[in-house]
């Protein structure tokens, strides 16, 4: 009995020296791919940093982020290029990405809903044929306490949703009710958050429910038509122009949600799921691009990702949220919704 048991405790001792091994190979080998994708993912989340500090040196991390990141192009959206409605029923499709977002679901009309998969990633996209049904709405304590995004849809009698601002939480609890950068509904600033020091871009829909990315303050930005926005970014494709990627983008493999229009005015949500072995790692930067050109998105930006992606239909949440709630859903400070 004796014998057996300092077996066990041999090859337990042998199977975590070789872990260890494998672990110190992976961090510190010849291959910087790995090593890459670990900084850079650990270091685009907002609570979990420490992750790569615990590992690398900064010295290291830095080098590892200059050679990974995503250069945005330095124009604004061209609204003209986008004419809403212009819409091509002739049946004739030159892909089978065209086809699945031009072929409506008679169920619903107003939005087809879309499955995704592909390297290491599942999710999904919906195609919302109306883009002047789509509007964002708030948490009605926003600054202090956020709100599950299937609250915020049937709340504000919407169809669907998905997740908009980056926030911050004021305790451990996830509080989600603090947007980072600036926030304007309905044509106001609702939130204005430049302390905070995250810089993005605005994105948003003008009066004339054209996707507007751009740089600039809150004043600016209303200035040139913006009735809704949030601040966040990268901005992944402008003008139909995809931002230039070095290395992964510098943004890991995450759960990605992203907002985007078409040159025909079509809106798409996309949300991929992330953080799951066995169903969906997330995705990568480069995969995003090349996923939002397969479908002629023709501005298209980065929204918070991480556990915060999300899509909920009426009061149902139909993506598999990775945060630490019960249902892996979080609390967030506003959603874009289809009203």
């Amino acid at each position: 009995m004796k014998q057996k048991k300092k077996k066990k405790t041999a090859c337990l001792l042998i199977f975590f020296d070789i872990c260890i091994v494998v672990c110190f190979f992976l961090a510190y080998g010849p291959f910087s791919y790995l090593r890459e994708l670990y900084i850079t993912t650990a270091m685009t989340t907002m609570s979990h940093k420490y992750l790569a500090h615990t590992i690398y040196t900064d010295e290291t991390i830095e080098e590892v982020l200059s050679q990974n990141y995503i250069k945005e192009s330095n124009e604004s959206t061209d609204v003209s290029d986008i004419v809403i409605g212009q819409i091509d029923a002739s049946g004739e499709y030159d892909s089978v990405y065209e086809e699945q977002i031009l072929t409506k679901d008679p169920e619903h009309p107003d939005y087809k809903l879309i499955p995704l998969e592909g390297n290491g990633y599942q999710g999904y996209m919906i195609a919302i044929y109306d883009p002047s049904k789509v509007e964002l709405v708030s948490t009605n304590q926003l600054g202090t306490v956020g709100q599950f995004l299937r609250e915020l849809v049937v709340e504000n009698q919407a169809v669907l949703g998905i997740n908009a601002s980056g926030f911050v939480d004021q305790n451990e609890m996830g509080n989600g009710g603090e947007p980072t950068g600036i926030v304007i509904q309905d044509g106001q600033v609702l939130w204005d958050s430049t302390d905070i020091g995250y810089s993005g871009g605005l994105a948003g829909f003008t009066k004339d429910n054209k996707l507007l990315l751009m740089k600039g303050t809150a004043a600016e930005a209303i200035q040139a038509g913006m009735e809704d926005a949030v601040e966040f970014g990268p901005f992944l494709i402008v003008n139909g122009e995809a931002a230039e990627i070095k290395g992964n983008g510098g943004w890991g493999i995450a759960p990605r949600t992203v907002l985007a229009q078409r040159k025909d005015g079509i809106v798409l949500f996309v949300v991929i799921d992330g953080r799951q072995p066995g169903y969906s790692l997330g995705i990568s930067m480069n995969d995003l691009v090349e996923l939002l050109q397969k479908y002629k998105a023709h501005n298209a930006v980065n929204l918070d990702g991480g556990a915060s992606s999300s899509i909920a239909i009426g009061n149902e949440t139909i993506t598999k949220p990775c945060g630490y709630s019960a249902t892996g859903e979080r609390r967030i400070p506003n959603a874009w919704v289809l009203k």
